[in-house]
């Protein structure tokens, strides 16, 4: 950006047609140039037998000053609206960049524990706590009917798909197998991958735990 002084807008200096193109970075430096100008052409009328009339030097150094706070006053000014910090390489972590020259850290793969030895610790209490998100479409008691869901009684190594009136999805009536252990924790872990297709809206129990304490709950909904 440019600033340009029009010294000649002053009649008593029209004559002299003084333009000065400062850029408003350097205009702090330039400034002790224009008064050396006007300083110059001062000393030329005055040996001319010209005199300037005191009251319109003062206008020019005030046009010329105000100027200079103008830009001073705006320079600071944005300094403080948009002052900016370094930027901190830490502040956002992408997962999966790893920082040129650090050292590779060999990633940890998660220890998948058996269902068969969870089972051992599981909790059928807790299971039947876990259990009660399944209740509005999922029915626990003996002879019970279906819901929304088949009748859960009896459940383990039951036939998968083959609940007395319930109508299943293809994805689960030809699915064949029992509902043993395995199957179960991977029905309930996720159940839209495990049957594709299936008609389940559960998202899945992610902790293996939960899942293991709801089917020792269900593996005592059988008579004894």
């Amino acid at each position: 950006m440019h600033l340009f002084l029009y010294l000649n807008s002053f009649p008593a200096m029209r004559a002299a047609n003084l333009r000065f193109d400062v850029s408003l970075p350097n205009l702090c430096d330039a400034t002790p140039q224009v008064f050396t100008r006007i300083t110059e052409y001062v000393a030329i009328n005055a040996a001319l037998g010209e005199r300037m009339d005191s009251f319109e030097l003062n206008k020019i150094a005030g046009a010329i000053l105000f100027t200079l706070l103008v830009y001073l006053g705006v320079q600071n000014l944005g300094d403080i609206m948009f002052s900016t910090q370094p930027a901190d390489p830490t502040a956002y972590v992408v997962e999966g960049v790893v920082e040129e020259g650090a050292p590779v850290v060999a990633s940890v793969a998660e220890v998948v524990v058996p269902i068969s030895e969870l089972l051992q610790t599981a909790s059928i209490e807790k299971g039947e706590k876990v259990a009660k998100k399944c209740v509005s479409c999922h029915n626990f008691d003996i002879g019970g009917a279906n819901k929304i869901g088949p009748a859960l009684w009896g459940i383990v190594d039951r036939d998968i798909g083959a609940t007395d009136g319930f109508n299943y999805s293809d994805a689960l009536a030809g699915h064949g197998g029992v509902w043993d252990y395995e199957a179960l924790n991977g029905f309930l872990e996720n159940p839209k991958k495990y049957a594709v297709g299936t008609n389940m809206a559960f998202a899945g129990l992610r902790k293996a735990k939960d899942r293991a304490n709801i089917i020792a709950y269900l593996d005592s909904l059988k008579a004894q």
